[in-house]
């Protein structure tokens, strides 16, 4: 009999790999994430840098106001509010709570705004010159007018009096933290005090696998539920447990060139690069055609900002790349190029430039990485030479993705130096008027492909594998994985 129920339980325990491993929904269960690289150190929202950690902590945390799919603001711990002027006026959400169960004060929205503007953690907020809170109400007043205001009020809100928002963090989100394991996992729970739509699947694993073949194994061996930012290749490998969900990644992949350094620092070899790499090709040959081909530093889904035209500002033209490199004094031109390597996409953007680089007599290699060595090493120390990575928008504002180009700015880790650059941002900043703001920006963007800042490729379209029976899969026009509307199907 013993023989009997043990084989039994053997065979149940195979179905279940086989099968996807249906779960319930139930104290003991978990619904697995996959992600692609370990959070940052810290956890506190307003030092947050890495962003995939943001983008997972948009479950945790929340602002006065919160985006929606569809690209607009709506109230979050604030229940209304109204513009007059420069003076914005918020009535808190009633019996909003933090995910210790303290409820939400006039005061801890203060000291969250007055924190990210006195520590420089917004840099907009350098713009308010006064935060006041009294009963259910806060008042922020601004310096000057200001356009984008609003967007930036995605701002997490947190608790004033807790000290541990770095191991242990604390907000409003439809999820509260549980538990981390470095390099291994994060536990998230849905919050039951959340004043918004409770989320229908309750306990989440998000899981560290920075290997593309050990993500694959672990996603068809029933081990992980979900995977985001997946390659057509994985997709394909994948088989018949999975839907295959298409969005973008509202991100802005480019071969990024150090500025400062030789030969970078010259505008022929940069433009050079521009012509000899054909990114068209890149997303036909490498993401089977998924993906949107960039010429700047912003991506479709800001339709008001975005340029089609500097899509092709420089055709693949081989010989041109090789005259500009001849005039430029660098026909035998060799470097690196630094990748981290948990990014499966841009390990595989990296390998076929290395072969179009060939065909202009351009010997390029590429240095895979850790995440950690290349946030380390390549942005904050900028020891690199030329490196493939994404950027992201923080804010659904053109600002946040380029603001960072400017000569003074500490995100300006490509060294991108143009007095009309910055001219430009300056007038941007300082403008009123939406319709002229949005010009100065546009400006900007051609300003940085004229002078090929960067080599821009693509919006990477975002192929989420989620198994069979879970549906609610929601993207954003910013970089974000929104757990929150999961659920399984018939329940």
């Amino acid at each position: 009999m013993k023989k009997v129920l043990c084989l039994a339980l053997a065979l149940c325990l195979l179905f279940a790999v086989l099968s996807g491993c249906k779960k319930t929904d139930n104290e003991e269960s978990y619904f697995t994430v996959a992600i692609a690289q370990d959070l940052d150190d810290t956890l506190d929202p307003h030092l947050v840098v890495a962003a995939g950690t943001k983008e997972v902590m948009f479950n945790v945390f929340e602002g006065l106001l919160k985006p929606t799919p569809e690209g607009n603001l709506v109230p979050a711990v604030c229940s209304s509010y109204t513009v007059d002027g420069t003076k914005y006026t918020f009535t808190l959400r009633d019996g909003i709570k933090f995910h210790n169960g303290r409820p939400v004060t006039a005061e801890d929205v203060v000291y969250s705004i007055t924190r990210c503007r006195d520590g420089g953690y917004v840099s907009a907020f350098s713009n308010i010159s006064e935060v006041k809170g009294e009963g259910n109400t806060v008042t922020i007043t601004l310096k000057e007018p200001m356009v984008e205001f609003a967007a930036y009020l995605t701002c997490a809100i947190i608790p004033r009096d807790y000290a541990d928002q770095a191991t242990a963090p604390i907000g409003t989100g439809p999820y509260k933290f549980v538990s981390r394991s470095a390099q291994e996992n994060v536990i998230l729970q849905a919050f039951d005090d959340y004043w918004g739509a409770k989320p229908k699947i309750r306990n989440i694993r998000l899981r560290i696998i920075e290997n593309g073949d050990s993500l694959l194994m672990s996603l068809k061996s029933g081990a992980v539920d979900m995977a985001s930012h997946l390659t057509s290749t994985q997709v394909k490998g994948l088989g018949d447990g999975f839907d295959i969900v298409q969005g973008n990644m509202n991100l802005v992949q480019a071969l990024y060139l150090n500025n400062v350094r030789a030969p970078f620092d010259d505008i022929r070899v940069r433009q050079a690069l521009s012509y000899a790499i054909d990114k068209h090709e890149i997303i036909n040959h490498v993401f089977d055609g998924y993906g949107s081909p960039l010429g700047s530093s912003m991506y479709p889904a800001f339709s008001k900002y975005f340029l089609p035209e500097l899509t092709d500002y420089y055709k693949t033209d081989v010989q041109k790349a090789r005259d500009l490199l001849k005039e430029a004094g660098y026909e035998n031109l060799s470097f690196r190029i630094t990748v981290p390597s948990n990014y499966q996409p841009h390990m595989d953007t990296a390998t076929v430039i290395v072969e179009q680089l060939k065909r202009a007599g351009i010997n390029a290699s590429i240095e895979p990485v850790e995440w950690e060595t290349w946030v380390s090493r390549v942005y904050s120390g900028r020891d690199f030479e030329t490196t493939v990575v994404g950027f992201d928008a923080s804010t659904m504002t053109a600002r946040a993705l380029l603001e960072r180009f400017g000569s003074a700015n500490g995100k300006n880790f490509i060294g991108y130096k143009s007095e009309k650059y910055d001219e430009l941002l300056k007038k941007a900043l300082a403008e009123y008027d939406d319709a002229k703001q949005t010009e100065y920006f546009k400006a900007m963007e051609r300003d940085l492909t004229e002078n090929a800042a960067n080599v821009y490729i693509q919006d990477l379209a975002d192929l989420v594998a989620v198994r069979k029976g879970v549906s609610g899969v929601r993207f954003y026009p910013i970089y974000v994985l929104d757990l929150s509307g999961l659920e399984y199907e018939g329940k």
